[in-house]
């Protein structure tokens, strides 16, 4: 019997708009601007070992692959 697993999922959201992100079960993170969102998600994903996504719309997602 095959036993099922998540193998990617979201780890965090960073953003810099609450607005655009709502629901889910990743922490989010909110930036005060492009600066600070991109030195969270750099530091979060050395912590995680995870990738950063970035959506183009104000928001970047971290993943585990």
């Amino acid at each position: 019997m095959m036993k099922a697993s998540i193998s990617k999922y979201i780890l965090a959201v960073i953003t810099l708009d609450p607005s655009l992100v709502s629901g889910g079960g990743a922490p989010v993170f909110v930036a005060r601007d492009r600066i600070e969102q991109d030195r969270i998600a750099t530091y979060m994903a050395r912590i995680t070992e995870g990738v950063v996504h970035d959506l183009e719309n104000g928001v970047y997602i971290l993943v585990k692959h």
